[in-house]
């Protein structure tokens, strides 16, 4: 927790789903609660992997809320419920991610943004196409518009004034830190030019 008492946030940033930030992610919050800190999983997919599946052993889970929306019940994470346990660390599965409809929130990052005005840590994952400075870059490479996405704010930690202090990118899908702020200004000059050559 930082001294302000709002807690930090880090992420394992990755090129594409499948690419290991789950499962390291995981692998983190053993190695944390290995060391004494008080680590609960608030929200993991497995996506049906089964080495990611077998990580969440040995780790306390919170129960998922369950939300039914015309005729369908959807799992979330259980906001209040991870508030109530008031653990060190969370382990917060898929930043980007749209909530169900009756949720408090609309999107997952909003439910984190909580978690760290509580004080508590939250380790998380996200794609870099959900990064809503590269989102139409993402469409262009893929062909596929992506409907969730993430302010670019939330990752950078606006809240310590566009310092990187709360929010500490890890490694997996091998996109370091520096490529991922190179690829934010390519972008950022790209928009230029095209607003110029208008």
């Amino acid at each position: 927790m930082s001294q302000e008492g709002r807690g930090q946030l880090r992420i394992y940033l990755g090129n594409a789903a499948g690419v290991g930030k789950t499962y390291d992610m995981l692998c983190e919050g053993h190695r944390r609660a290995e060391r004494g800190t008080d680590v609960v999983v608030g929200f993991v997919e497995t996506h049906g992997r089964k080495h990611t599946a077998e990580l969440i052993e040995g780790l306390e889970v919170v129960p998922r809320a369950r939300i039914a929306y015309r005729g369908t019940t959807f799992e979330e994470m259980d906001l209040d419920a991870v508030l109530a346990r008031r653990p060190e660390v969370a382990l917060v599965d898929e930043l980007a991610h749209t909530n169900a409809p009756g949720s408090r929130n609309a999107k997952r990052w909003q439910d984190v943004e909580e978690l760290l005005d509580a004080g508590i840590d939250v380790i998380s994952t996200v794609n870099i196409q959900h990064l809503e400075s590269l989102n139409d870059v993402a469409e262009k490479i893929t062909g596929v518009p992506q409907r969730e996405t993430i302010p670019d704010a939330v990752v950078r930690g606006r809240s310590c004034g566009g310092s990187w202090s709360r929010t500490q990118p890890g490694r997996a899908g091998c996109v370091p830190s520096r490529a991922w702020a190179t690829a934010i200004s390519l972008t950022a000059m790209s928009r230029q030019t095209r607003s110029v050559s208008r």
